[in-house]
């Protein structure tokens, strides 16, 4: 047998593997879950850690949400970088990673989902809207995202992120405060009003060299769009190349009024 005959048979089958163990934690994490808590209680720890962990670092207040929510915790993930799930993998391993599948992703945003769901110790849920790209056109026009981009991340992301997030009781983000000065103040730990529920931001802290220098350094998934001029990946309609010196998410809704998709406002 060929060196090569070698190579594939041993990478299917660390892929059988892989599968299996993702199949045998669900099956056993089934049976663990606790009930979700009130909104008053979630909303009680949120404010409580928020003070205590302000200062935390990244394992600290993943080893917090770890003890307290289990995998009543969801993990968001755009596909820029698969940095935030595989530093929550260390303490939750197949974590429930959200994917909004918008239906206008660049392609190479989707081979990082799929590559994602093949290496790492995760679970992809993709979250999809209601409507189809097609049906949207059909009912609101076509690109509505260049006539109203409000209307379109709130039914192609918002709305649906928010019906998921209904069998969690945190959601974990990969927002950061040098991406904006909206976000300059993000704490750690938040309480989410609108979805009613705990909030974290553990790589809030990090900057954007410390981030590739993770992936580097790990092996982590990194979307190739992110060394070619994009540091800040949505759909592909909305999003152009960022120049040298920009804002990172400059090319995020460039020349519209528009600077957030509404997940995190």
């Amino acid at each position: 047998m060929s060196s090569t005959t070698t190579s594939l048979a041993d990478q299917r089958q660390r892929q059988v593997d892989h599968d299996a163990a993702r199949e045998k934690h669900h099956l056993e994490r089934a049976s663990n879950l606790t009930p979700i808590r009130s909104r008053d209680e979630l909303k009680a720890l949120a404010e409580e850690a928020s003070e205590r962990l302000a200062d935390a670092s990244t394992a600290e207040v993943l080893a917090w949400v770890a003890e307290e929510f289990g995998y009543r915790t969801a993990v968001a993930c755009s596909m820029a970088d698969a940095v935030l799930p595989d530093v929550v993998a260390k303490h939750l391993p197949w974590v429930d990673t959200l994917f909004l599948d918008t239906g206008y992703h660049f392609a190479e945003t989707m081979g990082t989902r799929d590559a994602v769901e093949s290496t790492m110790q995760l679970s992809i849920v993709d979250v999809t809207p209601k409507r189809t790209v097609e049906q949207q056109d059909a009912e609101f026009g076509k690109d509505l995202f260049a006539r109203d981009p409000g209307l379109c991340c709130e039914m192609r992301k918002v709305e649906p992120l928010a019906e998921t997030l209904e069998g969690y009781e945190a959601w974990i983000t990969g927002v950061r405060r040098e991406d904006s000065w909206l976000r300059a103040n993000t704490p750690l730990v938040d309480w989410d009003e609108k979805n009613g529920m705990v909030k974290i931001n553990p790589l809030a802290a990090w900057t954007f060299d410390e981030l590739i220098e993770y992936a580097t350094e790990h092996d982590v998934v990194i979307n190739p769009l992110m060394n070619d001029g994009y540091p800040s990946i949505g759909c592909a309609p909305c999003t152009r190349r960022v120049e040298p010196g920009e804002d990172p998410r400059a090319g995020r809704w460039a020349g519209l009024d528009k600077t957030e998709c509404g997940l995190h406002a």
